[in-house]
């Protein structure tokens, strides 16, 4: 009893120091929802009142371990960048002393290959295997500033103690908050972004190889009564639940939990990993239970016999954000592919960090490691390549993040395109063949305010407005039949491309003459629309509904509050400065 109170003393005190580090940094957070679906189970999600953009979730056996857990996820995306990872900068930033950290470092752009000193032979080897990376991909998508190079930040080889610079867009595009963590102690922050390492990978191998695993004997789960008494909790409300031994004879400190529902055969998969055998088997429920409650575990994908459809990349993606994708049949088999191995790791968070090292370095893998402290708790950012990569690194060359940044002047001059302007920016779209659903402000960067333009033009929506500035008529009408079938997501955008349509068929029909029928397209829509949608027949008018936006970003208020935040932020890094790389 009086270690359970110890524990709740030593959360309690965190809770209050992490709160109020939050606090000095201008947050006010809300607690948005709790939930302790089943016995010795808590989720909480966290938002700022001041911006809804900035949210994080926590989970664990107690309400004080879920708070502790959330305010950590919300220090760690501060620390490593994460709630900013996709923005654009703009002008000011973008030609700071420094962009994302008081330590980082330029490396030109080089015509022949990548730089010099960029990256060590290992990681060279990983991200540019085929020979196909060129400078201009690494170039950061925030500053987009290609005349100023690539941005690294150092971090710590741990099996040579040397220092390696990693390019920030290889670590955005790659791994967003995977190998992320925020601690008590270096030691704790360390164990905890190794193990979600772990944890996903070797969950995608299981899944992807269609594995199957063995049961964890009833003798051994007895040893954990509270575990037991959650899990009893979901088979009382009608639930499936097969609990498994996933560390494949012992190598891995891996944990699965598989809920099955009955009423629609859907069934959910959860993994955790922890050096700790007690702490892998709470993670695991606590995970799988994170953002649900027990009315609400219904939906899942039922289980399938095709591995492929398993080791699609948007299913993987599902599994890495709320294991609701697809798995095999095989998962569950009763002749397991390993033995049960009871594993545990005795020893501090120390002890179990080596431990997790010394698994990734048996397989010939590095681990690399930067630390961020300035915000007065320990964070890192933990990379392994080849183990911690959330997608595959062909992405650099065909879906980088940054491959707007050539855009960006065009999209932030919409109003004012030229003719000449559209024809190359029509262009720069097939070239970078991004998908037409993609939200062009996400495509450039751009956090839109809700209920604008911006926040609902899609690309083939752009492909429509760009044909009709270049004077391309038919392929006007092909992308207003693309967004007319996929929908603009307002009413009056709607009316405008169902008018914008109708005029569109009209012009290109050569037996018929649309005065023929004016006097009903009047009735239909209206004489202002009507006298809108002929001048865009003509070029004009065509982005009248998007606002213009500087170098500075104005015409994007909700973006340019985040960039106040980060620029406060930016201002605790110069006043707490990180240590040299190497050291601990």
């Amino acid at each position: 009893m009086k270690a359970v109170r110890d524990t709740r003393a030593s959360l309690d005190q965190r809770i209050r120091k992490m709160s109020q580090g939050l606090q000095r940094l201008g947050f006010e957070l809300e607690e948005v929802r709790w939930c302790n679906p089943v016995p010795r189970v808590w989720w909480v999600e966290l938002r700022d009142r001041n911006c809804s953009l900035f949210v994080s979730g926590g989970r664990g056996a107690s309400r004080e371990a879920a708070m502790a857990s959330a305010l950590g996820e919300f220090y760690e995306r501060l620390a490593c960048n994460q709630f900013f990872a996709d923005l654009a900068f703009g002008r000011e930033l973008s030609s700071a002393d420094f962009v994302h950290y008081p330590n980082e470092r330029w490396f030109p752009l080089s015509s022949k290959g990548l730089p010099e000193g960029l990256m060590d032979e290992a990681t060279r080897d990983h991200y540019d295997l085929h020979g196909q990376l060129r400078s201009r991909m690494l170039v950061d998508t925030n500053s987009g500033n290609v005349a100023r190079g690539i941005c690294a930040i150092p971090f710590t080889r741990q099996r040579t103690g040397e220092q390696v610079w990693l390019p920030v867009n290889i670590l955005s595009n790659l791994y967003t908050n995977n190998g992320m963590a925020a601690g008590g102690s270096v030691w704790e922050g360390r164990t905890q972004a190794l193990s979600e390492i772990f944890e996903r990978h070797i969950k995608n191998t299981i899944l992807t190889a269609g594995i199957s695993l063995p049961a964890i004997p009833e003798s051994v789960l007895g040893r954990h009564p509270a575990f037991c008494e959650s899990i009893e909790a979901l088979r009382a409300a009608g639930l499936v639940v097969v609990v498994q031994d996933a560390s494949l004879g012992g190598k891995f400190p891996l944990v699965n939990i598989t809920l099955i529902n009955p009423a629609d055969g859907g069934c959910c998969a959860a993994f955790g990993a922890h050096p700790k055998f007690e702490k892998a088997l709470e993670r695991t429920l606590t995970g799988m239970m994170q953002g649900r409650d027990i009315d609400r575990l219904s939906g899942f994908a039922q289980p399938c016999f095709d591995l492929k459809q398993v080791a699609e990349q948007a299913n993987l993606e599902a599994h890495f954000i709320d294991s609701s994708g697809v798995v095999c049949w095989d998962l569950l088999s009763r002749e397991p592919d390993y033995a049960f191995t009871e594993w545990n790791v005795e020893g501090d968070a120390q002890a179990e960090f080596e431990h997790l090292c010394y698994l990734i370095h048996r397989v010939d893998m590095d681990i690399y490691i930067a630390d961020h402290e300035h915000l007065g708790l320990y964070c890192c950012q933990v990379v392994v390549p080849g183990m911690a990569d959330l997608y595959p690194v062909d992405r650099l060359v065909h879906g980088n993040n940054n491959r707007a940044v050539a855009m960006r002047p065009a999209l932030m001059g919409l109003p004012d395109l030229s003719v000449e302007s559209a024809t190359e920016l029509q262009r720069q779209l097939d070239e970078a063949r991004v998908a037409d659903e993609l939200g062009v402000a996400a495509l450039a960067g751009f956090c839109p305010d809700p209920g604008t333009a911006w926040s609902r033009l899609r690309v083939g929506e752009l492909r429509c407005l760009l044909a009709l500035r270049t004077g391309d008529l038919q392929l006007a009408l092909e992308w207003s039949d693309w967004v007319l079938q996929s929908g603009n997501g307002s009413a009056v955008g709607a009316r405008l491309y169902r008018c914008l349509n109708q005029l569109l068929q009209f012009r290109l029909d050569p037996e018929r003459q649309t005065a023929h029928f004016e006097y009903l397209l009047q009735q239909i829509h209206g004489e202002p629309l009507l006298r809108r949608v002929r001048s865009m027949l003509a070029g004009g008018e065509v982005f009248l509904d998007l606002s213009k936006i500087d170098e500075d970003l104005q015409g994007l208020r909700l973006h340019r509050s985040v960039l106040d935040i980060y620029r406060r932020l930016q201002r605790e890094k110069t006043l707490h400065p990180p240590a040299p790389a190497g050291a601990d």
